[in-house]
């Protein structure tokens, strides 16, 4: 147990320290900036969809801990090519993941993304986590705006 949680560390530092995706994309033709308030983390999320529905490119911008540095890029690596109906799956799960109501050793679209389970232990880094996921589904939405406080929050308990 304590080599896969080394592993899991190393995943989110390097992602912390070589982000995947990270800066403006220019021409994106959604956008929304997430905000955490609490702690100052934020991130704004560009986005280029097709008349498909496929998130074609993606990217983030913006400052933060390693946990939410690190989510965004991950976040980004996996849902470039996929359809919104795919993106909503995963932002579902990895909410759901955060709030032990998903198993991350049972079935789901997650992937390397599991390596954030760790923080649903967290209780109060779990907001640095899902900051960028806050952004994603309020760009998907068409809105320019998210925050994990306030009226802008995206996620609340009884909407995880």
């Amino acid at each position: 147990m304590t080599n896969m949680r080394a592993l899991y560390q190393e995943v989110i530092l390097d992602h912390n320290r070589k982000p995947r995706n990270f800066g403006v994309l220019e021409g994106a033709n959604r956008l929304a900036v997430g905000d955490n308030p609490l702690c100052g983390d934020n991130y704004t999320i560009y986005a280029n969809l097709n008349d498909d529905g496929i998130i074609e490119e993606v990217s983030f911008h913006g400052t933060g801990c390693a946990i939410s540095k690190a989510a965004a890029s991950m976040m980004t690596v996996r849902i470039k090519g996929k359809t919104l109906e795919d993106a909503q799956e995963l932002i579902e799960e990895f909410r759901m993941m955060l709030t032990g109501k998903l198993d991350p050793k049972g079935e789901h679209s997650l992937g390397h993304l599991t390596v954030f389970h760790g923080v649903s232990q967290l209780p109060q880094r779990i907001k640095c986590a899902v900051l960028p996921w806050h952004a994603l589904q309020a760009a998907i939405e068409g809105e320019e705006i998210a925050s994990t406080e306030g009226e802008h929050e995206v996620w609340t308990e009884d909407n995880p």
